[in-house]
């Protein structure tokens, strides 16, 4: 595996590509162009700049997270096609720059919701928080009013200012899109982009919806082991890939991540690996990395991730704001960079206890 870091962009980033260089074992980044739209065609000129920026760091591009998929696209209205051949022309570009990797969403109207940005855990650091109770007390639009002015002025991805003015007109549009409508435009658009990915050798990595359930009555439909399964078989080609994010998939207690991993051998292209702490089934909270500071066995998880032969990039995600950082909720340097370094640690001990045969 390799392991990798988000970075937003010197533009919007409060993290550097000369700190991020300096993480032990980090060697690439996980990015994307986050001055464009979903649908937008994304220029060979403007990629090939973000690329040249990243490598003059010492680093190189990884991967991208995301290329944003447009709503035409999930609701299956009559001008998906022009955005399928948008995102058609962006991977022809982004494969032409020797970019393999792209990861991306199929959440109708909202990416990862929480409810709170900044919940103060007892050793006086910030997390993320979802809380179930909080969500069904709310509209949409109250709630991304709540959460708006606690990102310390940064952007949350899927949550822009310019796509929650739409809310009302996209919760409208999504009326009549259920699970199996959802699924069945997922297919469509898989299928017309294979090609084009078989010919650049592009993995597409889905990343599975953030909270593993309906919020809002929306459609949510990678969120298990079922789902994700039938997802594979439904388009079967070793480029139709997944993000396996240990946060998400987690957020549903129901889910045995390490099995989950181990039935996706050969399909999982990117790894998210993060912890969780939960107060009840759909009260939890952002952790440190470490197993003991949350719910999950962050030894299981990475060693299931080695025994499938897992090749890819993977990074530490949601970190808890520490030491008195200021930056976009979940995206601080300090607590992923402790993240990265605890996740290769693993990683070495399982790699050596595997050689000695223990």
């Amino acid at each position: 595996m390799e392991m990798t870091f988000r970075w937003y962009g010197s533009k919007f980033d409060t993290v550097t590509l000369e700190q991020i260089r300096q993480i032990p074992g980090v060697t690439g980044v996980i990015t994307t162009l986050y001055d464009t739209t979903p649908g937008e065609v994304w220029t060979r000129e403007a990629i090939h700049a973000l690329k040249e920026e990243v490598e003059a760091s010492g680093l190189h591009i990884s991967g991208i997270e995301s290329v944003n998929i447009h709503d035409a696209i999930k609701i299956g209205s009559p001008d998906r096609e022009q955005y399928i051949d948008n995102y058609i022309e962006t991977l022809k570009h982004l494969g032409e720059e020797d970019i393999h990797l792209v990861c991306y969403n199929f959440m109708p109207v909202f990416d990862w919701t929480r409810t709170e940005l900044a919940r103060v855990r007892p050793d006086g650091s910030t997390v993320l928080a979802y809380k179930q109770s909080a969500v069904d007390a709310l509209v949409p639009e109250k709630m991304f009013e709540s959460i708006a002015g606690d990102a310390n002025g940064a952007i949350l991805p899927g949550w822009e200012p310019e796509r929650m003015a739409k809310v009302k007109e996209l919760f409208d549009a999504y009326r009549d899109v259920d699970d199996e409508k959802l699924f069945a435009n997922l297919k469509y658009f898989l299928e017309r982009i294979m090609p084009v990915c078989n010919e650049y050798d592009i993995k597409m990595a889905i990343h599975p919806d953030d909270p593993a359930w309906s919020v809002f009555g929306l459609p949510r439909i990678i969120i298990n082991k079922e789902n994700i399964l039938r997802m594979m078989k439904m388009v079967d080609d070793p480029h139709n890939g997944v993000t396996f994010c240990s946060g998400s998939y987690g957020t549903n207690l129901e889910n045995d991540l390490p099995d989950m991993i181990r039935s996706l051998k050969g399909r999982i292209h990117f790894a998210h690996v993060r912890n969780l702490k939960f107060h009840s089934q759909q009260d939890f909270e952002e952790a440190a990395h470490l197993s003991s500071d949350g719910s999950f066995d962050m030894y299981e998880i990475m060693k299931a991730l080695y025994d499938i032969g897992f090749d890819g990039p993977i990074r530490p995600d949601h970190g808890r704001m520490i030491w008195g950082e200021k930056a976009m909720p979940g995206y601080g340097l300090y607590d992923r960079a402790l993240g990265a370094t605890y996740l290769n640690g693993l990683w070495e001990a399982i790699d050596k206890s595997h050689k000695r045969g223990i």
